[in-house]
């Protein structure tokens, strides 16, 4: 479970790391997830989420993590911005990674 004074944090354009339980044949084991928050939808109601999206090996990937589930471990922010323009960041789909930079520190659309 997500501490209830990390909730309001996790908020588009900031960055986090997402360790997740894993299940498999011989027990449990943590996975790390580390991208960007371009989504969160629903506040903190029961059938909250939010999504990160990052690049792994060249392809972009998202997962979408609910926020009230037992399989989140921890929830580490990296970077917090100052101001985003929007509250869905849907958009850093079809950007290079140096304009999303560019446009979250700079803090407009």
């Amino acid at each position: 479970m997500i501490d209830k004074e990390l909730l309001p944090k996790i908020k588009s354009g900031a960055t986090v790391r997402v360790f997740e339980r894993i299940k498999e044949k011989d027990g449990e084991r943590l996975s790390r997830f580390e991208g960007l928050v371009i989504a969160r939808k629903h506040g903190s109601e029961a059938g909250a989420s939010f999504t990160v999206r990052a690049t792994v090996a060249g392809v972009g990937m998202e997962k979408v993590y609910p926020i009230n589930t037992p399989l989140i471990a921890k929830v580490e922010i990296i970077k917090s911005p100052r101001k985003v323009s929007r509250s869905k960041l849907y958009y850093v789909r079809d950007i290079s990674k140096k304009e999303i930079r560019q446009k979250l520190e700079r803090g407009d659309k």
